[in-house]
Parts: C-alpha cells; structure tokens; sequence
C-alpha cells in the first residue's frame, strides 16, 4: 500500500515541533495495519528544489511516528531507486516504513511520468491521506494514481472534504471569515468567492497593513505589500457593494525592534492605524480590535479562519493570536481553523479541541473555499 501522508511539520533541527500533521494520519494508518497492510509512506518536507538537503531528511519524523505508533517504522534513504525497494521489502505484514523526503528530486514538483511511475513500483495499491498538498499537481499527488489497481481517499482527506462541504454549503447567518498573515495575493481568489457568501471579513496580520494603508494610513516601518495596495482598494469597494462588513485592526501593537534575545531594550506600545511611530513595526493587533472581533464571532453561526493576525511566534506579540483563538472557541457557530500557522495558534492558545474542524491544510483549505477543485481530489476520481 502506497500512502501518501503529508509530514510536512515544523521542527528545530531533528526536534519535531508540532507533530498534529503526524497524529491526524493515525487513524488511516491504524486501519491499513489492523487489516494486514505493508504501507509506505511519502512524503515532501520544506523546498530543497530537487537537492539532498540533510537538514530536512524525514528520518527524525520516522522516529516520532514510531513513538506515536508504539513500534518499529522502517526508513528508506531514498523515496525510488534501489535503496527505497530494499526498504520496502523488508516491512512486515502490518508494519510500516517511510521513505525519504520526496522533494530531494525535481519529479516530485515537475509531476514527472517517469517518477510518478517509480514511485508506483512500490506499491499496488494508493491512498492519498494529503489533504494539505491535494491543491497541488505534483507526481505524488497526480501522477501516481493513474497506475495504481486500486486510489482512494484516506480517512483523513475524506473528513477534511466533509468539513469544508459543511462550511460552504451551510445557510446559516451570520456566517463570518477571519484572515491574516502576510499577502493579499494568494488570499484574492478566496476572498473573491467568499464576498458573495459571507457577511463579515476580518482581517489581521501584514495583510490588513496593507488595507490600512489604502485607506491612507502611514504604518511606519511595518511589513506591508505596497504593491498590492489597488487590489486592496477594490476588495473594500467590491466589499461595500455586496454588503459585507470588512473590519481592519482599529489599534495595533507595534514596537521598534521584533528581534527575540539580547539586545537593546526595545520599544513597545499599542496606537491607532494613525500614530504608528516612523521607525516602528505593527506586530499584534491591539485589545480594542480583539474585543471588536470577539463581539462579531459572537454574533457567528459559521466561522473560518485562516492566517494569524500578528507575529505569534515572538512574545509577547503572540497576545492578540491567542485573545483571537479563544473568541473563535467560544464562538456558538460551526468553527473551521485552516492552515499550518493557524493550527499552531490554537495549540498555543490550547483551544484546539475546542474548534470543530483544525484543517492540516492551508493552501489547500484556501483553495476550497475559493471554489477551486483539488487536484488531488480529482485524480482520486478519475482513477475510480
């Protein structure tokens, strides 16, 4: 059984640092070797553009499966070729093995034939458990099913596809969306679609920097898309025009120095989109706009949120992420969190058993919910 698994999980050198990528492909896993299964996993991991980067091995992920699954999980130092074929004979009826990162070759990216088809080889049988990576057309992705007897849907694709069905298709109101992160530009689409469907935005992180700039703001030093100001500018007319209230951080944490460590002592302070000092970055958004944002998910009966709205990862601009993902637990609607950063926010504020569907895919949660199919998916389909 050829199982494509997405481990793509954030780590320090061999330390995994959040292994929920690993623990929501349990159950597939579990199902396959209680049936007597051999599966071998594929994976990607970070972008070493077809190059052997060591730093990224899976090896150090083998060892947190096999601790996960409480027994012994094989390595192949390569995902093709001689080296992953010795790997994969010697796994036992049940067990498991995982072969090495995919993208050390450029045919994983390029959806290449001939890779496609070694890594076929392996196996007779192709499950995608990838929800994460389903939004891209890469050989482990689409190119493998087409030769395979047998391609489906793994247990964890298949609840991620249901949870985003309830999400889209659900007719209740309110029904509010909430994004951050970095760039407008790969949210456009999204953002596109969900104007026609949704009745409030909020946004947060670098990108609302940027709306806060269309609207004439001077945001100092901050992190923003100059470049992506216009687009700004006609997602809040096309907002005013289908009645969709867009709400933008109306006081921000901001500080001149976001560096961790050592250092000089820096500067941190909490203003309006109109004080932002010069030399001083936005990091967080301030307590008045979480309480706005909270007072609207209450409102909610269906909320997705994806991208968190400040530097998190740094104290203690992490303050307005956490404030954030507790109002969306709290919130009475039908809570979808999507994305890798997000996730990691509601573990952080340890509400993540309290939202009703934590996606392992970002990019590919994004694409849904613009209306876009899942190649993926859709080879799944076209190869039944």
């Amino acid at each position: 059984m050829l199982v494509r698994v997405d481990f793509n999980v954030p780590r320090s050198g061999d330390r995994i640092l959040d292994d929920t990528r690993i623990r929501e492909a349990l159950p597939t896993l579990s199902s396959l070797s209680d049936a007597g299964a051999r599966s071998v996993l594929i994976s990607h991991a970070g972008r070493p553009k077809g190059r052997v980067v060591e730093e990224i091995s899976l090896r150090p992920v083998a060892g947190s499966l096999a601790q996960l699954v409480g027994r012994e999980v094989g390595f192949g130092t390569d995902c093709v070729g001689e080296r992953a074929t010795s790997t994969v004979r010697e796994v036992p009826d049940g067990g498991l093995c995982l072969l090495e990162n995919l993208r050390f070759h450029s045919g994983e990216e390029a959806n290449d034939t001939d890779f496609a088809a070694a890594l076929a080889r392996h196996a007779d049988l192709y499950v995608n458990d990838a929800f994460g990576c389903c939004h891209r057309a890469h050989a482990s992705i689409v190119g493998v099913a087409p030769g395979m007897e047998s391609a489906v849907a793994g247990s964890l694709l298949e609840k991620e596809i249901e949870a985003f069905d309830r999400l889209l298709s659900s007719e209740e109101r309110p029904f509010v969306t909430i994004l951050g992160g970095a760039k407008i530009k790969g949210k456009i689409d999204t953002i596109d679609h969900l104007l026609t469907r949704i009745d409030s935005l909020l946004i947060g992180g670098s990108m609302a920097n940027t709306f806060l700039a269309a609207q004439g703001h001077n945001l100092g030093a901050s992190k923003l898309a100059a470049e992506e100001i216009e687009v700004a500018h006609s997602i809040l007319r096309r907002a005013r025009e289908a009645g969709v209230d867009i709400a933008l951080p109306t006081d921000l944490v901001v500080t001149d120095r976001l560096e961790r460590g050592d250092g000089p002592s820096r500067s941190i302070e909490t203003v309006t989109p109109d004080r932002v000092p010069s030399a001083s970055l936005a990091v967080d958004i301030g307590p008045r706009t979480v309480a706005r944002f909270a007072d609207i998910l209450q409102q909610a009966r269906v909320v997705f949120w994806n991208g968190p709205p400040g530097v998190f990862e740094v104290e203690p601009f992490d303050s307005g992420s956490r404030m954030l993902a507790r109002a969306v637990a709290e919130a009475k609607a039908y809570t979808v969190v999507g994305g890798g950063e997000t996730v990691a926010v509601a573990n952080l504020a340890r509400v993540a058993d309290r939202i009703d569907h934590v996606s392992t895919g970002g990019g590919a949660s994004l694409a849904l919910v613009a209306g876009k199919p899942l190649p993926g998916v859709v080879a799944l389909e076209d190869a039944a």
